[in-house]
């Protein structure tokens, strides 16, 4: 146990520890989640670098850290994971600007939108969630590599949800091509496929010191909900409230706190391929409906076969 919980906060898991000379990024670092991780790690001398596709909020979220933190380092780069042209662009640009990056947070997403395609026909919770992260991974491992080369080991952080408990990913129809589509089991589906390519990136990279951990943040009220109508919003409510009636949504600061113990936490040193909530490492669990991870989420043939998926449909062969 790591003596923080469901109500901890991002700055009380980073308290005492000093990130000079990491370099983290954090991806959809313009707004929730993803800006309060690089607010935390900013205030303690991490070089962080935020992508998202819009300029102007990214360079809104960065006056906002550097006016609660005069001299944070953090910096831009515009990514579109719903492009694999965007993102390989990112990548590139990244490999010119950066000399390593030592965490990686993909912390961006999309949640149970309506039926849409990705610029490259994607499906796009799967294309966004999994596949643009996967394609952006692959692109910014030579950096991955070099930051575990320079400083003994290297962490990625991919964000899941309680919300793989919907379902198994569905790796013959991933784009819904056949299956009628359903937002909510899309979302479930995008959410395992976040833990296997965890499971998938600790097989191929764990005894290369590079570590991978799969988080849930909990329920939190961000942007991550804007395709919700107020009925849906309610239907999902009552329905997590059913499974959970202890059920309590967290504030951005306490939601965030999971990711960046998973960047950060010594306990977690050289033990990757886990799911991890409320700042701990959770149990495999078939049964419960408020905690733990389904083994089929760890599911190592499940996670070879995404992995070899993935390559083919986004090209990018690690």
């Amino acid at each position: 146990m790591s003596g923080f919980g469901a109500t901890t906060i991002t700055d009380e898991v980073l308290e005492g520890i000093d990130l000079s000379g990491k370099t983290v990024l954090v991806t959809g670092g313009s707004s929730g989640l993803g800006q309060e991780t690089a607010r935390a790690m900013a205030a303690k001398a991490a070089h962080v670098v935020i992508t998202a596709r819009n300029p102007t909020q990214m360079d809104e979220a960065v006056a906002a850290i550097k006016g609660e933190t005069p001299g944070a380092r953090v910096e831009t780069l515009t990514c579109d994971l719903a492009s694999l042209k965007s993102i390989k662009k990112a990548g590139t640009q990244a490999n010119q600007r950066f000399d390593k990056i030592d965490v990686l947070i993909n912390n961006a997403g999309v949640m149970a939108c309506p039926k849409t395609q990705t610029a490259d026909g994607f499906e796009m919770q799967f294309g966004t969630n999994h596949l643009g992260h996967f394609a952006l991974t692959k692109q910014l491992m030579p950096l991955i590599e070099a930051g575990s080369d320079a400083q003994g080991s290297g962490r990625i952080v991919n964000l899941s949800s309680r919300g793989h408990h919907i379902c198994p990913a569905d790796l013959d129809d991933p784009n819904f091509e056949t299956g009628e589509y359903a937002p909510w089991v899309s979302y479930g589906r995008s959410k395992t496929a976040n833990i296997l390519f965890t499971k998938g990136l600790e097989d191929r990279y764990g005894d290369k010191g590079i570590h991978a951990y799969a988080v849930h943040p909990g329920g939190i009220n961000t942007n991550l909900s804007r395709h919700l109508s107020d009925k849906a919003e309610q239907e999902l409510i009552k329905n997590v409230t059913a499974s959970d009636p202890n059920f309590k949504f967290k504030s951005i600061p306490q939601g965030a706190a999971t990711q960046v113990w998973a960047a950060t936490a010594s306990e977690l040193e050289g033990r990757g391929g886990v799911y991890c909530e409320d700042c701990n490492i959770a149990k495999v669990d078939d049964i419960s409906r408020n905690s733990g991870v389904r083994s089929y989420a760890l599911d190592k043939a499940s996670a070879d076969q995404l992995w070899a998926l993935s390559e083919q449909m986004t090209g990018a062969a690690f």
